[in-house]
């Protein structure tokens, strides 16, 4: 069932980057820097009951020390894993949104262009 709360905070965390846009993409809430998605949010894909930030990350590596290090809040993503994206859990009341707002920062990172990175 879809989370609005968590949408509305996760969209004022995306938004607040650097000429990042919102659309919609294959039906969900997508955020993108410099036409890049860099983070989408999921809410009950295909029936899962699950609420997800996902995001980019440097690779397979980083992932599975991810996984590794909070496998209740972190998950692999159906279609997106294998390209390097991560989940995170946003469905829980104790979510630390500064952590989700500092690995979306590290998305936005991976998908910007030099110039906006180094501003």
């Amino acid at each position: 069932m879809p989370n609005p709360d968590a949408c509305a905070r996760l969209r004022d965390i995306c938004l607040a980057m650097p000429e990042t846009a919102e659309k919609l993409s294959h039906g969900t809430t997508a955020f993108s820097v410099a036409g890049k998605m860099f983070c989408y949010f999921w809410s009950d894909v295909h029936g899962d009951g699950l609420t997800r930030a996902c995001v980019k990350t440097a690779g397979r590596e980083e992932q599975e020390m991810l996984l590794e290090m909070d496998p209740g809040f972190y998950s692999r993503l159906p279609y997106l894993h294998a390209a390097g994206w991560i989940g995170m859990d946003l469905a829980s009341p104790d979510t630390d949104w500064a952590h989700v707002a500092a690995r979306v920062a590290t998305s936005w990172t991976l998908a910007a262009p030099r110039r906006l990175v180094r501003a």
